[in-house]
């Protein structure tokens, strides 16, 4: 695809130099789709500034049933006028696994109906006055506003300009079509029958793929239509083939997409299909439908441009009609079509391009990979510590798992890092990187956090590289007391890998915290009291310096460890709508924080061992 749109690109331009040379009219014509193109282009990226969270929110909001999905997307893009925009949304909210694929099918086959509001506005409305006046002043105030640093000023302005450039672009190509007497004569083409309408049919797709917009196919048929220059039913034909050039934007869409993703571009190029050869097969019913329908709405008889209109809508409608009932019968079919691959466990599997399209895609995506190299990185650490991972996911108690220390697979951490880990954490910290360009505010937070989170794994898992090399050999040593103190410090490690593992079934965000900060505050008692052991085998002789030196050290990666983890989840498995650092800073307890509490709790326990005073 990207080959021929590269040897298409100088053709055309080729094509249009010498339509510019040939017709002065032409070259009007010409410069009012590109107008109106690049309105297009500003109205999207006014709209793409808002979807920082509302849009994303409305989304996932409006698409729980069929009917809403639908209404979901005939509103979309009524408002946006950018069945592209909605599209390119639709594929990386299911590309994120934040949509179904009915729901997603039912949003593109609402923005298709959508599209006809832009062909009654223009019909109605912009053949009629002078477009011109009314764009100058929202260039004007829109240009104004996008000088403004507040982001929300300057998506208003791109729209307001936006609107602007379109109403500028259809006055272009209305005062081109009518000036134009000779030189593109597209009634030439029609030879009647059904060979013009195919043909026909293929001029409209064709100008969609190229122009990227069935709007700008519609309009320059709309002004063409006014002034004489393509007779009816030609019209009617390349309405049509504008529908069913949208496909390709979809599909272009679905490339950086996943298997859902990609699945909801063929069904939208099923729909399109479908819905226009209907229409084609019913073209004389349809033109007996619509003349009816004009009658009923008091259209004149000779007003072929709401006719047009009225047509775009009708047939859309028949394509929903015919395609809705059979929904659960094209997302079989889809599924089957495009089947999931074998997952390659060395490859990330949620993160996709599509999903880039929009912050709160890209931050649910990028959750999803995180938390399973979280799976991935605990599993490398439970094995390197000496336990069974499936023996410990089981919940057993960790005083009772089983000691696999000696087997060859546990001791060599560094290769299962560089098997499972590494290739997972590069691509996550690559995708975050790209992500953080196109988000802003707290999903910008959230990928600084993910972010964060992914570091803190990597961290423990070096730490606990560091502390295997003596543990390993402690666990079985002659001495006893330095034995006991390595199982100790293994505990203390799997003991939070376990409490984590309990905290995540928490559904109440507020206790889920508390549970973290408890766990802190057990992991700071653990080292004062291990600080005190240490003393007292070193005083009794029970250990020699160096096994003192050894002990100390590797208490210290262990606590690393531990905090490490307990960080790490509070990014991940806390709240994935709120960023942490929104959390309020009372449940956020530091060292001093937890000594002073321990210290407390020890005062009070000392408190109650002593004997009370009788009183007389």
């Amino acid at each position: 695809m990207e080959l021929l749109k590269r040897l298409l690109f100088p053709v055309i331009m080729l094509l249009l130099a010498a339509g510019f040379w040939s017709s002065p009219q032409l070259q009007q014509i010409a410069a009012g789709v590109a107008i109106f193109l690049f309105g297009m282009l500003s109205l999207e990226r006014g709209f793409q500034s808002f979807t920082g969270g509302f849009i994303e929110h409305v989304l996932k909001r409006s698409t729980s049933t069929t009917a809403r999905s639908l209404g979901f997307g005939v509103l979309a893009t009524t408002l946006m006028q950018s069945s592209s925009l909605v599209s390119v949304l639709t594929i990386s909210f299911i590309s994120a696994g934040l949509m179904s694929l009915n729901a997603g099918l039912g949003v593109i086959f609402g923005a298709n109906l959508g599209t006809t509001t832009g062909a009654w506005l223009i019909a109605g409305f912009g053949l009629s006055v002078n477009l011109a006046q009314l764009a100058m002043p929202m260039l004007v105030f829109g240009v104004m506003l996008l000088f403004q640093p507040n982001q929300t000023r300057a998506g208003i302005g791109h729209i307001l300009a936006g609107i602007g450039f379109l109403f500028l672009g259809i006055d272009y190509m209305k005062e081109g079509f009518a000036t134009l007497q000779s030189g593109l004569d597209l009634s030439a083409f029609s030879s009647g029958g059904i060979s013009a309408l195919l043909i026909y049919t293929l001029f409209g797709a064709v100008a969609t793929v190229i122009m990227q917009s069935s709007h700008a196919t519609l309009v320059l048929t709309l002004t063409a239509l006014s002034a004489g220059h393509v007779g009816y039913t030609d019209a009617l034909s390349l309405a049509i083939g504008a529908n069913i050039g949208t496909t390709v934007t979809a599909v272009l869409g679905s490339l950086g997409a996943n298997v859902a993703g990609k699945r909801l571009a063929l069904g939208h190029l099923m729909f399109n299909l479908i819905t226009g050869a209907t229409a084609l097969l019913l073209m004389p019913v349809l033109k007996w439908n619509v003349d009816l329908l004009a009658r009923l709405l008091h259209i004149a008889a000779d007003d072929y441009t709401l006719k047009l209109a009225l047509f775009h809508t009708l047939f859309n409608l028949l394509g929903i009609a015919i395609m809705v009932p059979k929904l659960d019968t094209l997302r079989r079919w889809l599924e089957k079509r495009i089947s999931r691959k074998t997952p390659d466990w060395q490859q990330p599997q949620f993160l996709n391009d599509a999903a880039m399209a929009t912050p709160a895609a890209a931050v649910t995506v990028t959750r999803q990979e995180s938390i399973r190299l979280y799976r991935l990185a605990t599993d490398v650490m439970i094995q390197g510590l000496g336990w069974d991972v499936d023996e410990f996911l089981r919940g057993q108690p960790v005083s009772l798992l089983n000691d696999h220390s000696s087997s060859a697979v546990h001791n060599d951490m560094q290769q299962n890092y560089e098997q499972r880990v590494k290739g997972i954490y590069s691509a996550i910290i690559s995708f975050i990187s790209s992500a953080r360009e196109k988000s802003s505010g707290r999903y910008d937070e959230q990928l600084r956090e993910l972010r964060a989170a992914d570091h803190h794994l990597i961290e423990a898992l070096k730490a606990t590289k560091h502390l295997q090399r003596n543990l390993l050999f402690y666990l079985h040593s002659e001495n006893s007391e330095m034995a006991a103190a390595y199982h100790q410090l293994r505990e203390q490690i799997g003991n939070v890998l376990r409490a984590i593992q309990e905290i995540r079934q928490l559904e109440d965000p507020l206790e889920s915290a508390l549970a973290l900060d408890h766990q802190l505050l057990l992991n700071e008692r653990e080292r004062e009291q291990s600080d005190s052991l240490i003393e007292g085998l070193i005083r009794s002789r029970s250990i020699s310096a160096e096994m003192a030196t050894s002990l100390m050290t590797d208490k210290g990666y262990a606590q690393d460890i531990v905090r490490a983890l307990i960080n790490a989840a509070r990014y991940l498995f806390i709240d994935d709508q709120v960023p942490q650092a929104e959390t309020p800073e009372s449940l956020q307890l530091d060292t001093a924080d937890l000594s002073v509490i321990n210290q407390s709790l020890e005062d009070r326990q000392t408190d109650d061992a002593q004997p009370t005073e009788q009183k007389p």
